[in-house]
This record gives structure tokens, C-alpha cells and sequence, in this order.
């Protein structure tokens, strides 16, 4: 399996010929929208910034709901959480996914934006290899926020998401400060993250994959 970043929430999922987006942005962001043929789309929430499916190509199976889902081999479970810490009075709803593909658990948190992570809902993602978690904070969890889920959830990688880059046209904070909260030193950014579920082995340490904005900008 291969994993790119998009930029903001937005990820390509590749398992062979299969290929799956999370939360496709558009333009308005800043960034240039992903473009490119997709089996699989899931969307956290209805804002611009998360379910542009308009520059993907293709005939992808579209998740935009909380429930149980399996295609092409792949098994998917929406979970409903709020997309802000006033039981989404301001924002809304958010759904949370867990993506089982190749073996793997990967666990795309949206944009969830309550003040924690509730116990049920802990309960209900279950063990995560690969956590993609926002920590730009404002329309999310911060970063010290996000930093409690990922020891609360101990997956064995976690990929931050959702936080400033050059380019993008509202303020959020950028990456440094999860970073720090998550004491991981100096990360080098890569182009792509290539994971078999045999890499997973039997370390508990929780290690921080950054990657490197791809054709998003």
C-alpha cells in the first residue's frame, strides 16, 4: 500500500490498481485540487475544503455517511462524531472512517473538532495501525489535543493532516507544534509512505510519518 498527501485532509490510498481519496479539496483553498481516477472516495463532512469529487475521474464509490460499507475488497466504517466542541452547534457534524485495506486499519479522523476524544468512541475505531489526525486547531483539535488521541488511540504510525502550508488561504497552525507535543525531534518529510502490514511488527512505539505535500501544491 501506498500512501501520497494531497494537502489539508486529502489522501491517495493505493492498493494495487484500487485507489482510494480521502476528503478531496477544492480550489478555493488555495491549493490545486486533486486530480486523478479513483475506485474509492470517502468524505468526513460537506465543506469545500473536504468533498470535492468534481476533479476526480472515473466512477468511485462515494462514503459521505456514518455506517458499514465494503467494496472492492475493502471494508470501511463511518463513525458520527461533531465537528466542533458545542456538540456541532457550530460546525456541524464530522464522520470519522476506519479504512480496513491490505490487512491494515487506517483510521481518518475528518475534521473532528471535540475538545477529546470520547471513551465510546475510542471503543468504537478499535486498534489503529495508521492514525491521519488534524492538528492545525481552530476548525480542529490542536495540536496538544491531538497529541492526547494518538496516546489514547497508540497507533503504530500516525500521519497529521490538516494544518498550514504555503499557499493555503485561511490560518491554521502549522505542523511544528504537534510535532512537539509528540516530542518526535526532527521529522524528515517524504514523498510517499509504502506500509505491508509485516512492517508493523511488534513495536509499540508510536512513529510520525510527514509527508511531503504531493500535486496538491
Amino acid at each position: 500500500m501506498i500512501i501520497t498527501r494531497y494537502g489539508h485532509s486529502c489522501f491517495k490510498i493505493q492498493s494495487g490498481d484500487l485507489v482510494l481519496v480521502t476528503d478531496p479539496f477544492a480550489k478555493d483553498i488555495g491549493l490545486t485540487p486533486p486530480r486523478m481516477r479513483a475506485g474509492i472516495v470517502t468524505i468526513s463532512h460537506g465543506h469545500f475544503d473536504h468533498n470535492n469529487t468534481e476533479t476526480l475521474g472515473g466512477e468511485p464509490f462515494i462514503v459521505d455517511s456514518p455506517g458499514e460499507y465494503e467494496t472492492s475488497g475493502v471494508y470501511i466504517h463511518g463513525i458520527e462524531t461533531f465537528h466542533d466542541s458545542a456538540h456541532g452547534a457550530e460546525r456541524g457534524l464530522n464522520t470519522m472512517y476506519t479504512i480496513n485495506i491490505e490487512d491494515l486499519t487506517i483510521a481518518h479522523l475528518g475534521d473532528f473538532g471535540e475538545d477529546a476524544l470520547r471513551p465510546e468512541t475510542a471503543d468504537e475505531i478499535g486498534d489503529v495501525d495508521i492514525l491521519m489526525i488534524p492538528v492545525g486547531g481552530t476548525y480542529t483539535v490542536d495540536a496538544k489535543q491531538a497529541a492526547k488521541i494518538v496516546k489514547q488511540l497508540e497507533p503504530r504510525f500516525v500521519i497529521p493532516m490538516h494544518y498550514a502550508v504555503k499557499g493555503l488561504s485561511f490560518k491554521i497552525d502549522g505542523v511544528d507544534l504537534f510535532l512537539k507535543e509528540m516530542g518526535a525531534g526532527t521529522v524528515t518529510p517524504v514523498e510517499k509512505f509504502t506500509i505491508k502490514k509485516k512492517d508493523i511488527g511488534a513495536e509499540e512505539k508510536t512513529e510520525v510519518v510527514l509527508l511531503r505535500q504531493g500535486f496538491g501544491g
